[in-house]
């Protein structure tokens, strides 16, 4: 049995880790707790919840009307990780920075960053969205047409990237990538950027931009990034999405080739 003057006497560190790692707490209380709530109180998943926010919120048709309806739904009523509308803008002066034609998206999620993509695109201009969970894939197709997008513009590949991207030519007609954005699981970064190097769908000038590279982080991916000799890069500093005080940042890389 702890003695009262034992507790005490932890209180003050116990307090101190609460301050410092408050923000963590928010994130576990916010992602995990009212999720696992919600599920048992609901029987949907948070993607079918937040979709149907969408549908009732949002104007039919108007991407920028679905993503404030996203917003909103991931700031004031639960949590979900995705780019979100700060880090956003980095993605959206990009887009218009280089006017890609041909854009691969791997981690669709709940299709927020797919409209957000979409909505910034040259007319013609195509984005290949991939996507491994079938529930989730369900969900950002909903989202991505009462966005607006057609499959013409948004096509949603269910499969794995690592099953993707080496197909991307043969079964897709793709020749050349000129934007690629990860926001899949961080161990698969390095990887599938070796993959995509050695397809040769990178071309001089192709730019990819990988998310949450900080937080929860992906040090391989930047190591190669920094290391291989193949990229101009750097990093943009920001917060987590929809939890201030959390660092984050994104990985943008300019593929310049083999000198």
């Amino acid at each position: 049995m702890v003695s009262p003057a034992i507790a005490l006497a932890f209180l003050p560190l116990l307090l101190t880790l609460i301050i410092r790692y408050r923000y963590y707490f928010v994130l576990f209380y916010r992602a995990v707790l009212v999720r696992w709530v919600q599920d048992l109180l609901t029987g949907i998943s948070r993607e079918e919840r937040v979709y149907q926010y969408i549908l009732t919120h949002a104007t039919a048709g108007d991407p920028d009307s679905v993503l404030d309806t996203f917003d909103h739904w991931c700031s004031k009523v639960e949590f979900i990780s995705h780019i979100g509308p700060k880090k956003g803008m980095i993605l959206d002066r990009l887009l218009k920075e280089h006017c890609p034609l041909t854009v691969l998206e791997l981690g669709t999620h709940c299709g927020y960053t797919a409209v957000r993509i979409a909505r910034s695109l040259p007319i013609g201009a195509r984005l290949f969205s991939v996507e491994m969970d079938e529930g989730n894939a369900r969900v950002a197709e909903k989202v991505i047409r009462l966005a607006g997008f057609d499959d013409d513009t948004v096509e949603l590949i269910v499969r794995p990237s690592d099953e993707v991207i080496p197909r991307l030519r043969e079964d897709y007609g793709v020749e050349r990538l000129d934007f690629v954005f990860m926001d899949h699981w961080k161990r698969c970064y390095l990887p599938d950027l070796q993959m995509l190097e050695g397809s040769g769908l990178l071309g001089e000038g192709s730019v990819v931009l990988a998310d949450n590279v900080i937080f929860p982080g992906a040090p391989n991916f930047l190591r190669h990034m920094r290391r291989s000799g193949l990229y101009e890069h750097r990093i943009h500093r920001a917060t987590l999405e929809y939890i201030r005080g959390i660092r984050d940042g994104m990985a943008e890389l300019v593929y310049r080739g083999v000198k």
